[in-house]
């Protein structure tokens, strides 16, 4: 299942100046706006210290992978070789469990499904993907932007060292909002990140995957179309062009007749155009943004910050809308409840940002979905085919159906989960709890089948911890601290087990409704379940059976009503929202 092709980036909308001063040009897109692929450094990147090379000796080091894989898994014809979990183990000396994690995680963010490597590994990968996924390991997120007004900033906000115990002291949320969400980049930032990385190390990434050839210089390395078109893996165009198509070097190549390698040098100077074209185009409307904002209002981080319960529930319209065509965004919600159906969502991932004490239902079915930021929240995702990723959350039930999700530095969540595989847990997590999926909605059945996702399967009781500090994100990662393994994550107690109900209103009428969660609950959450309902059946048998006179009944109804009326107080907020939706 390929990424979804994006529709053209609208025209830009012509501007009315200001009273005072005329506003500056919009720049002119070019006619295709090179992208990279975000899943690939969202969802792509392990803390593994193994995967990691040093920026100086990345291109020599992954040479010496590359040779040692390919003399293990030896290249069909016309094709790059397989590679294996115990080849990739054996090349960079890690454990087995940590190589298959690598091959795992690589499946779930190729651009197409990989048959062979979704089918257990047993196949193997790509040699050539492999290479571009262990290449990326060295990528650096981009760090916040700096304020206006550092040291005011430094007398609020301790400094990021490792010698005075910031990283424990501070809890995720307050670590998100320490550096102010005014100042964390934004989507259109890290892509102009990303690219530019991308232009740094191109040149190497092209040699690393090229052919040698008979010649002298720049002609002696060449690159195959099925070669160039693994690129693809890393970059993309924003109206979906495949990269052969869009290259005049092998634009309407036969299918019959394959198009003549080209020298990589050729494949740098193009590639090396077009993201210079997207970068220029990408920064000067950045800037413009920037400047438009601090024309309107100046306003102070804590103010921002107090704003940001204005729900903004749509698709943002920022730097470039190619950016975002391919992302629904849920952000900035403060006691409320949303409901995004299939209907609702455009593209193939969710983003749920800083929500606080709502509840937010993702009822589609979707590739990648990420839960960034949130406190005091429900997040209910109905079926996630590639990656789930919660990240700097903090007392959050998140209820997911996926292929796979990806846990780190949150405390005091409880993760409902239907996982094929096991949950990943990285980063500093206090007070996590992991139990089984608990819940349905009409079309869950239809959806977990339209992703792929199988309920026989669900490891959610098996994680799989790595460590506390991530080499990729220097939030977590201060100078000097040194590494250990992250908190895992307990079972719920099968006595605190609830069901979560979905309102029946949200379904639409489909052939072969879900009428009962399709995950098989483990036999200690079932022997729970029964003795609760037993329980419960007694209170009614003996509330029924009470031989007591009339004003001690009413007494008894006075008790409930209010019992319900607490349970209602509580609720009512939701149920409102849900039937205005």
């Amino acid at each position: 299942m390929a990424d979804d092709p994006l529709d053209p980036p609208p025209e830009p909308q012509p501007q009315t100046p200001p009273p005072v001063a005329a506003a500056s040009p919009s720049p002119s897109p070019p006619p295709l706006l090179l992208r990279p692929r975000r899943e690939a450094f969202e969802h792509g990147l392990l803390p593994i210290p193994k995967l990691i090379f040093p920026e100086g000796t990345l291109a020599h080091t992954l040479a010496q992978v590359k040779d040692k894989l390919a003399s293990a898994s030896p290249a069909s014809d016309g094709g790059g070789g397989r590679v294996g979990v115990a080849a990739l183990a054996e090349a960079l000396q890690i454990p087995h469990e940590q190589a298959a994690l690598a091959l795992a995680t690589l499946a779930a963010v190729l651009p197409a499904d990989d048959p062979a490597l979704d089918s257990g590994g047993g196949g193997g990968a790509d040699l050539r993907d492999v290479l571009l996924f262990l290449y990326i390991q060295s990528y650096k997120r981009l760090v916040p932007r700096a304020h206006k007004d550092s040291p005011a900033v430094t007398d609020v906000w301790p400094s990021t060292s490792a010698f005075d115990g910031y990283l424990s002291a501070l809890s995720p949320i307050q670590l998100v909002r320490s550096n102010s969400r005014r100042f964390m980049p934004s989507q259109a930032d890290e892509e102009i990140h990303q690219l530019s990385y991308l232009q740094k190390h191109m040149a190497n990434i092209l040699t690393l995957l090229a052919d040698s050839v008979e010649g002298e210089g720049d002609d002696s390395l060449v690159l195959t179309m099925e070669t160039f078109e693994h690129l693809g893996f890393l970059l993309k165009f924003s109206e979906g062009t495949p990269l052969s198509q869009a290259a005049t070097f092998f634009a309407n190549s036969d299918p019959d007749m394959p198009a003549a390698p080209v020298p990589a040098a050729q494949v740098h100077d193009w590639i090396s155009q077009n993201i210079s074209a997207s970068l220029e185009f990408s920064t000067e409307k950045s800037i413009s943004k920037e400047v438009s904002q601090q024309v309107t209002s100046d306003i102070d981080v804590t103010m921002a910050d107090a704003n940001a319960s204005n729900a903004r529930n749509s698709t943002p319209t920022g730097t470039n809308p190619a950016y975002y065509r391919n992302t629904t965004f849920v952000e900035g919600f403060s006691k409320t409840s949303v409901v995004k159906h299939a209907s609702d969502v455009k593209g193939h991932s969710v983003k749920v940002l800083n929500c606080h004490e709502s509840v937010i239902y993702i009822l589609a079915p979707l590739k990648y979905a990420t839960v960034y930021g949130c406190s005091d929240a429900t997040v209910v995702l109905g079926a996630i085919g590639k990656v789930v990723k919660v990240e700097h959350c903090e007392r959050v039930h998140i209820i997911a159906a996926a292929k796979r999700i990806c846990i780190a530095n949150c405390r005091e969540c409880i993760f409902y989960l239907g996982v094929n595989h096991q949950p990943l847990i990285v980063g500093d997590n206090h007070k996590l709890q992991v139990a089984p999926f608990n819940t349905y909605y009409p079309q869950l059945g239809e959806h977990l089948a339209k992703v792929g996702v199988d309920p026989a399967i669900n490891k959610w009781d098996q994680p799989f911890v790595l460590g506390v500090v991530d080499p990729h994100d220097s939030l977590s990662h201060p100078a000097g601290v040194s590494d250990v393994q992250a908190e895992s994550a307990a079972r719920l107690d099968p006595d605190l087990f609830t069901n979560f109900m979905i309102p029946s209103w949200f379904g639409t009428e489909v052939q072969e409704p879900t009428k009962c969660c399709p995950f098989p609950l483990p036999e200690i959450y079932c022997a729970s379940q029964s003795k609760k309902l037993a329980a419960l059946e007694d209170i009614r048998r003996t509330i029924r059976e009470l031989q007591i006179d009339d004003n001690r009944k009413k007494e008894l109804t006075n008790a409930l009503h209010a019992q319900f009326k607490d349970w209602l107080y509580g609720n009512i907020r939701q149920l409102y929202c849900l039937q205005g939706d």
